[in-house]
């Protein structure tokens, strides 16, 4: 069988082809404890990409109330159920998943069975587990939409209770742009592509035949079908902007500043100085969501800290609760986590792409690929305290902070 290093797995695994990483690769960090679910990324994502016939129904960045919300309806669950048995074990000290992946679970011999020529009948899509959702299932995209999980609150709860006993929070989705793309290796035309010099995720729509396979390999759900043009369609990871260093529409737009955009290194490559090496490799913050898939998602995610911890170690693996310490811990003002805190300040402060940043005692600072200052925020927001009573407008003041 054709193999790979899946470093969020800890292990090799099975893919269709050999592992072909990008020279750089497009990657996000989303602070899921900052969502408020305002939907400004939705819409502005809306607005953008997917206000033509065909696409009412798509929403390529969507945000879910977790547990119970999902667009399209249950992609989850279903794809969940289709892995069965996943647990993580530990190595040498280090984590390592031992169920099947969507490109495992079917017992497929990749380099046997898999024959690339021009017959889309002899090509694999089908042997990726995975499903096509019903069209009904795009119709709800506000599904379960602030709906809590947990138990009923009493008079006497108190509201630091850890965690909360009644829970929900917001979950913002993209195309993760994975390494190992379904979609991309399902696709019996090969129209699906993963560009060299990024890792951005495309469809090329003039070779698409509108087989569907990428919409049924996709485990997250991010690729649909448009029946008006007849092809299928995917977040394009706003590439024009990239290509001139900016930050996608729905980061730059983000007003509850949760996102961070940037290039994400294999664990051995990691540079500190860079924000998502740095969230995801150095602090171990970030994590991705159902890294059991196998898909190596490069959307990483800052878990909640008001939920159970049993849910989220389903959702983002075993680093959960360290990665939640450590947050706590940057939040409380530990000193060993200022870099930490700084860098989570900036995020969402430029409309460029933040390449490098550094820490000061004043503040902390973003530079983009040149070297140039694209971002600076104070580490403590100045505060200044005006008069209870203005004696020009001749009124009291309540609040004077």
């Amino acid at each position: 069988m054709a193999q790979v290093y899946n470093w969020q797995l800890g292990r090799e695994m099975d893919f269709p082809y050999a592992e072909s990483r990008p020279e750089r690769q497009w990657g996000a960090v989303f602070d899921i404890n900052k969502c408020i679910a305002c939907q400004t990324c939705t819409l502005s994502c809306k607005t953008t990409w997917t206000h033509g016939e065909g696409q009412e129904h798509m929403f390529w960045n969507n945000v879910e109330t977790k547990p119970y919300g999902s667009h399209p309806v249950g992609w989850d669950v279903e794809i969940l159920e289709r892995l069965d048995f996943q647990e993580w074990g530990k190595e040498n000290g280090e984590y390592v998943y031992k169920g099947d992946t969507v490109f495992e679970t079917n017992d497929v011999d990749w380099e046997e069975d898999v024959l690339v020529d021009d017959d889309p009948q002899n090509f694999h899509g089908e042997d990726i587990e995975g499903y096509r959702p019903d069209d009904e299932d795009w119709a709800y995209p506000n599904l379960g939409e602030d709906e809590p999980a947990g138990e009923d609150i009493e008079a006497d709860t108190h509201i630091e209770q850890d965690p909360h006993p009644m829970w929900f929070f917001y979950l913002p989705r993209i195309c993760n742009h994975c390494t190992f793309a379904a979609c991309a290796g399902g696709c019996p035309v090969q129209a699906v592509y993963k560009r060299s010099d990024d890792g951005i995720v495309l469809i090329d729509e003039d070779s698409c035949e509108a087989l569907q396979e990428c919409v049924r390999a996709c485990p997250y759900g991010k690729s649909v079908y448009n029946p008006a043009e007849n092809v299928s369609q995917k977040c394009v990871g706003c590439y024009p902007k990239i290509e001139e260093g900016m930050v996608p529409q729905c980061f730059e737009n983000c007003l509850g500043k949760i996102r961070q955009h940037g290039w994400i290194n294999p664990p051995e490559e990691a540079d500190p100085s860079n924000p998502i090496d740095f969230l995801v490799h150095e602090k171990e913050v970030a994590l991705p969501l159902y890294p059991q898939l196998g898909l190596e998602p490069n959307v990483y995610y800052v878990p909640p800290i008001n939920v159970p911890t049993d849910y989220l170690y389903q959702m983002f693996g075993p680093g959960v609760e360290d990665a939640i310490e450590t947050y706590r811990e940057a939040m409380n003002g530990s000193e060993e986590h200022r870099d930490l805190r700084g860098l989570l300040h900036l995020m969402g402060s430029t409309e460029w792409r933040i390449e490098e940043f550094e820490v000061t005692d004043e503040e902390a600072i973003g530079y983009d690929g040149s070297g140039s200052t694209v971002a600076r925020v104070p580490m403590e927001e100045p505060q200044y305290e005006r008069d209870v009573y203005d004696a020009q407008n001749d009124v009291y003041r309540l609040d004077v902070t």
